[in-house]
Order: structure tokens, then sequence, then C-alpha cells
């Protein structure tokens, strides 16, 4: 039988193995940010279970917290002196508003430090990527197998309008900030996440291996890029417009998780905002689990 000593004793040989106070030294806003993002996603998981820690003002300790570390993770991700070297530019970028903001909106707490227009740039930030990725989609079909091009054609037929018209939303977005308009960008973004949806599920039917890889390759790459500007469309979002846009998503993300590549989601994740990919694989998870629970 395992004794506690004999387990603390192995928890901390691990620690030292780990290097962790020498990592968090050479790495101090990295570790800064990831111990923030814990304290967000824990008081986002007390709120939901309705769990306050007492009051605080005009709301509870748990919300008070939670806006402590957003405002935190604000100033880490504005912080001055990471423009001052190339070194330190992923920095900036790695706290950017997707993951925070989505943390924060879809756990259903507080996101008044989301600014409006901070996201819809963030937002615009992802439109080359997103049309690179289309582009790299309309290429695909020539390394496929005879049989699977019509297959892969027929799936993905409608990502170029879809890409063309989030990305015309996103700008007219960011340029004219209404309710209006951010209803348009909502519903824009919802259609393009089911038709990546439907074509991962029409991909899934390909017999070749090879054909396989090269489609869920390319749609994982659209896709990544759309459920990043769907969560930060969230973050700016009423409760009742998310749940509106859920409403909208007939084909959830549980259906076609098989066919998801979190790692592949994550190296774009990290590689936009020029983080650790460790991080970006925390966030690419937290996000999913997250959406999935706002019923996507």
């Amino acid at each position: 039988m395992v004794t506690k000593a004999a387990v603390a004793a192995i928890f901390c040989e691990e620690l030292f193995r780990m290097n962790i106070l020498s990592n968090i030294w050479k790495q101090p806003k990295t570790s800064a940010a990831g111990l923030l993002i814990a304290v967000v996603t824990i008081a986002s998981a007390l709120s939901r279970q309705g769990i306050t820690l007492g009051a605080a003002g005009n709301g509870t300790v748990v919300t008070l917290v939670s806006a402590v570390a957003t405002a935190l993770l604000g100033l880490l991700a504005r912080d001055p002196a990471s423009s001052t070297s190339s070194a330190d530019t992923g920095s900036t970028a790695k706290l950017g508003a997707l993951m925070l903001c989505a943390i924060l909106t879809l756990g259903a707490m507080p996101v008044s430090g989301c600014s409006g227009t901070t996201v819809a740039q963030d937002i615009v930030n992802w439109t080359p990527t997103l049309e690179s990725a289309v582009a790299t989609v309309d290429t695909t079909a020539a390394l496929l197998a005879p049989a699977d091009a019509p297959i892969f054609a027929a799936a993905t037929a409608g990502f170029d309008a879809a890409s063309n018209l989030l990305v015309t939303q996103a700008k007219a977005y960011l340029a004219n900030p209404t309710a209006g308009v951010l209803r348009q960008l909502q519903t824009a973004v919802v259609a393009f996440q089911q038709q990546v949806n439907a074509s991962l599920l029409a991909a899934a039917k390909i017999a070749n291996p090879a054909s396989q890889q090269h489609v869920l390759n390319a749609i994982n790459a659209v896709g990544t890029v759309v459920m990043a500007i769907l969560v930060l469309v969230q973050s700016i979002s009423s409760k009742a417009a998310v749940a509106r846009m859920a409403s909208q998503a007939t084909i959830k993300l549980a259906s076609v998780r098989p066919c998801r590549d979190e790692g592949e989601a994550a190296e774009i994740v990290a590689g936009h905002y020029g983080e650790p990919i460790e991080l970006a694989r925390a966030q690419v998870a937290q996000v999913e689990l997250n959406a999935a629970q706002a019923g996507f």
C-alpha cells in the first residue's frame, strides 16, 4: 500500500524534475498568464455551480476575482515593454482576446474586460489565415484519389462564398460596431461553422486513408479559424444572442469530435498568437469544452 508520505515524495520529485521554479524564472509572463487563465477558468466553474464564496459589493467574491484576473491579463497583453524586443513580440499576442473572452463568455462569466473594438480587430486579424486555409482547400482535390475528389469538392463547395461573407461581415463590424451588423456577423460565422462540421462528417466517409488525411487536414485548418472567430463573436454577444446562435447549430461539436485534430488546431493558434504550444493546447481544449456546454 502506498503511503501519503510516499505520494508526497513522488510529487516533490516530479516537481523538481520539471524544473518548475526555473521555468517560472525564465518565463515569468507565460507563467503569470497561465496562472491567471487558471484563476478565470476555476472562477467560471464555481459560478456555473452557483458557488459565490460570499458577497463583494454588488457582486460576489468569485466574480470579483475573475474580473481582477481579467484586468491583469489585459495589462499583460498590452505591456509596452513587449514592443521593445522582437523576442517578446509573442508575449503581447499570446493574450489576445480569443481564449480569454471565450473562457469568460462561454463560462457564463462577466466580459466587461473584453472591449468590442479589441475583439472586432482580433476577428479581422484572423481573416488572412482564414483566406489562406480556404485557398488550401481549393487545391487539395488535386492530391486525392480520383474517386474521393468529387466527395471532397461537394463537401466544401460553399467554403469560398462563406469565407468571403464572413470576412466582409468582420470588416463591416470593425468599421461599424452596431447591433444590426453584429447580428449579421453572428449568422455568418454560425453558418460557416455548420458547413465545416458537415464537411467533416462527409470526409469521414472517404475510405482511402491518404485522401482522408489530406481532406481532414485541410478542413480542420479552416475549422480552427472559424471556431476562433465564433468564440470571439460570442464574447461580445448577449446571452440571448449566444442561445440563438447555438440553436442554429444543428450539427454539434460532439458529432464531429472524432474528425477534429486538436493538435493541428493548437499549432494554428500558437502560431497566430505567438505563444507556447502547451498553452495553445490548453486553450483549444477549454474553448471546445465550453462551446459544447453552450450548446454548440
